[in-house]
């Protein structure tokens, strides 16, 4: 969550989301028009592509020195990739090909995979593990859970009644958020095992179609936004453990009561009352448009960050103590000359007094020195995490080495 990357008519361009008043313009590509997949490795400098007018083809550059790593054909459309540090994932409607992203060979194809239109799937971001998640039904909500590592499937989750429309792991690999198309429950699992741990409901009004679900970096937030004006955020916690002593209200001896309840009736109708409302919520000016969000930690306080098809980033403060209405302090264009728009309506309200700084202000997730060579700029290692200088040392994936000679294009 630390860089934003947008395919347009033209090529492709690289931002970086270190400030709220400043958009940074990383790489702006022209090579090749109608990008409709940009996928950057964290903050390094290798950057996959693919255009509409090659559809079939993966584009992997080393953007900084302007060079092609290597390109892949495949049989039909791509319609997603996925990438960390050990794997890179590309899924066609009815395969995935797993390969090795240190020399990009090829390490597996899933063949046959349930008709897959949208490219759904999950790649764990901790390569420690590389798990990858992909719908296991075209007609319920069956996820197949497969550890990218070992090539092997860890397991299958009936997740759903209906058919999946979002699924996204958090930043250790441990959890996996999942929704279906009816987009009116995100259910929460425990990785590798498939555990239900938390079941959030989105509304009941009306069906929707979840565009957007992710983690914050801790975990402890899930946010999901839809083809609706709504963007929902819901909180990690196990309520009865973190909720300080009611007072004997009879609210509270009834939350008591239902809550005690739940120990022995049926297991559906004790996850319905457990399911929790969103913590925190943000209202768009727009509606109807594709939109992806992420959950960060800029200049040291949590932001909710929005993008919207049309070429805009928002930024809104997000209060992690008491949730609420997100307050937007910031709209940025995209598809300009990469500054942040010259527009008063831009800073609609100040931002939110610091009297709550003290609880959320976070270590960066960037760490100050390089322990990876070539990925100087890489915001994505787990906090304390040490890469052997091995583990990137050789082959054509060689990110710091100016002598690199990319290989033959395949």
């Amino acid at each position: 969550c630390s860089s934003l990357a947008i395919g347009t008519t033209t090529g492709y361009r690289l931002f970086s989301l270190s400030s709220v008043e400043q958009l940074d313009q990383v790489h702006e590509s022209n090579e090749i028009p109608d990008v409709y997949i940009v996928e950057r490795l964290f903050s390094s400098s290798l950057v996959v592509v693919v255009s509409h007018a090659k559809p079939q083809q993966m584009n992997v550059y080393h953007f900084k020195k302007g060079t092609e790593i290597c390109n892949y054909s495949y049989s039909s459309n791509i319609l997603s990739i996925r990438l960390n540090r050990q794997r890179l994932v590309v899924c066609l409607e009815e395969s995935i090909y797993i390969h090795n992203i240190k020399d990009m060979k090829l390490l597996k194809t899933i063949l046959d995979t349930p008709p897959n239109t949208t490219g759904l799937c999950a790649l764990s971001i901790n390569h420690a593990n590389s798990y990858l998640a992909y719908p296991g039904s075209a007609t319920s909500g069956e996820i197949t859970l497969y550890d990218g590592n070992t090539l092997k499937t860890a397991c299958t989750i009936p997740a759903h009644d209906g058919p999946l429309a979002a699924l996204t792991f958090n930043s250790t690999g441990s959890k996996l958020a999942s929704a279906s198309e009816k987009g009116t429950v995100i259910r929460v699992f425990s990785i590798p095992g498939g555990q239900k741990l938390y079941e959030f409901r989105r509304g009941m009004k009306r069906y929707v179609n979840i565009s957007s679900l992710v983690f914050s970096m801790d975990s402890q937030f899930l946010c999901a936004s839809s083809n609706t004006e709504t963007v929902h955020i819901f909180k990690l916690e196990h309520l009865t453990d973190s909720r300080p002593e009611e007072p004997p209200t009879w609210s509270g001896y009834m939350g008591r009561m239902f809550q005690a309840a739940t120990n022995y009736l049926p297991a559906q109708v004790s996850g319905m009352m457990n399911q929790d409302r969103a913590f925190a919520t943000v209202r768009l000016n727009i509606s109807g448009q594709r939109n992806i969000c992420a959950l960060s930690t800029i200049q040291k306080l949590p932001r909710l960050l929005v993008t919207t098809s049309d070429g805009h980033l928002y930024i809104y403060n997000l209060d992690p103590q008491d949730g609420g209405e997100c307050v937007l302090i910031k709209k940025h264009s995209l598809l300009g000359s990469g500054k942040m728009e010259e527009n008063k309506e831009n800073d609609l309200r100040p931002p939110l007094p610091q009297s709550y700084a003290a609880t959320v202000a976070r270590q960066s997730t960037v760490p100050s020195t390089s322990t990876m060579p070539g990925y100087s700029e890489d915001g994505g290692a787990l906090r304390g995490e040490v890469i052997p200088e091995h583990e990137f040392a050789t082959g054509p994936v060689c990110l710091d080495d100016e002598n690199e000679f990319p290989p033959v294009s395949i």
